[in-house]
């Protein structure tokens, strides 16, 4: 595999840092590189942005309205967008509904929501996790009963990401209990505005409101809203599982985190010089950046080998595992370059228009935060042990 760019690719660098410099406001670039909260209008703001240059879809077929990338181009704009400090894009609607409504919806779903979640019409969440069913995801007790042409859903949803801003919710819901736990699930869209939905804050550790309890008591949802076959949703949801479990790596932004570990580690100082200068610090950066280099490696080599899709259920685990790791590596070894300085934690100063105090340098804002935060992605879309064992029994056949 050639590692090295081509000129098209260099091109299409120089194009994509030309945009960010000219449509990324300094303000909102500010905000990410501190960790700060991310409003509602910035992600819409943001989204509209890229949809008006044709980049918000990237991975999308052209027939679908989108951009087509290569995986070389995908990777450059993820690279390019961290370092430049764009939000991330939402992969609800973009990344993990859109390539199941593709392969599985009807052609009435895809006619009708592909656009919206273009234009922003639609924000989706994600109706996967329940009180007791998360990692073992086919035990879930949310139940969907024909009634007619509605189902009629009752049960409770958990961890819902940005549920409070969401239009819409596609959900996993049990629809037979008369099999194996997996082939009773179905595969359904619901309009949160739909009578017998109440969503709930989850305040998290570092105290945003990220996540969410959602609730169905007796929610009538049109049975044209179910993808594919009734209690077929489980092979729908692994197809889903993959596109996020590759999206949870986040190499780009991981590369910036590094970056930033590097920057605090030139300021700290330890017996009077500086901590990058300190052996020890300095082998483990250098160790974990050795890991993100493979691990970017291997996702480009994956993305571009002719049977990239028969490996998607191993490959993209082994993806999600060390993504996930070495991210939270990156986040800690900020915290510890900090010393004292990350332990005070103010939650009031990641909001836009803080006046108050705050401890420490600049550039230690959010990095307690953002060490907290993340000791959830080695457990969301299915636990680095779940992913183990998916690798072990597809790869090794244990």
């Amino acid at each position: 595999m050639d590692l090295s760019y081509s000129p098209e690719d260099l091109a299409f660098r120089d194009e994509v840092r030309a945009f960010l410099a000219a449509e990324l406001p300094p303000a909102l670039a500010r905000k990410v590189k501190r960790n700060m909260t991310i409003s509602k209008a910035d992600t819409e703001f943001w989204h509209a942005t890229l949809n008006r240059r044709g980049w918000l879809a990237q991975s999308w077929p052209k027939q679908y309205g989108g951009a087509e990338w290569t995986p070389v181009q995908q990777q450059i704009f993820e690279d390019e967008a961290a370092a430049a400090g764009a939000p991330r894009i939402l992969p609800f609607g973009l990344k993990m509904l859109a390539p199941v409504l593709m392969k599985f919806g009807s052609e009435a779903q895809k006619a009708y929501y592909l656009p919206r979640i273009l234009s922003g019409e639609d924000w989706w969440c994600q109706g996967y996790s329940e009180p007791g069913a998360g990692s073992d995801l086919a035990s879930l007790k949310t139940r969907a009963e024909r009634d007619g042409d509605h189902y009629v859903i009752n049960g409770q949803k958990t961890w819902t990401t940005l549920g409070q801003y969401a239009d819409k919710i596609f959900c996993l819901v049990r629809t037979a209990t008369d099999r194996k736990p997996q082939e009773g699930i179905s595969f359904i869209l619901v309009d949160m505005k739909t009578p017998g939905i109440t969503v709930r804050p989850i305040i998290l550790l570092e105290g945003t409101h990220e996540v969410n309890e959602v609730f169905f008591d007796n929610v009538r949802v049109p049975v044209e809203n179910r993808v594919g076959e009734e209690n077929l949703g489980w092979t729908y949801a692994k197809y889903l599982l993959t596109h996020e479990r590759t999206n949870i790596a986040g190499i780009g932004f991981a590369k910036d985190a590094l970056s930033t570990v590097k920057e605090i580690a030139r300021s700290e100082k330890i017996r009077g010089v500086p901590l990058i200068e300190d052996t020890l610090f300095a082998a483990r950066i250098a160790k974990v950046e050795m890991e993100l280099d493979a691990l970017a490696t291997t996702n480009l080599r994956v993305l571009s080998s002719p049977d990239a899709a028969a490996q998607a259920g191993p490959i993209s685990s082994m993806l999600k595992i060390k993504g996930t790791e070495i991210l939270q590596e990156i986040n800690d070894l900020a915290r510890r370059a900090l010393g004292p300085q990350a332990m005070p934690f103010i939650p009031a100063a990641l909001e836009e228009g803080y006046n108050g105090e705050t401890v420490g340098p600049d550039y230690a804002s959010g990095v307690a935060a953002d060490y907290f935060n993340n000791r959830k992605i080695s457990i969301y879309g299915g636990s680095n042990e779940v992913q183990r064992g998916i690798i072990s029994k597809t790869v090794m056949g244990l």
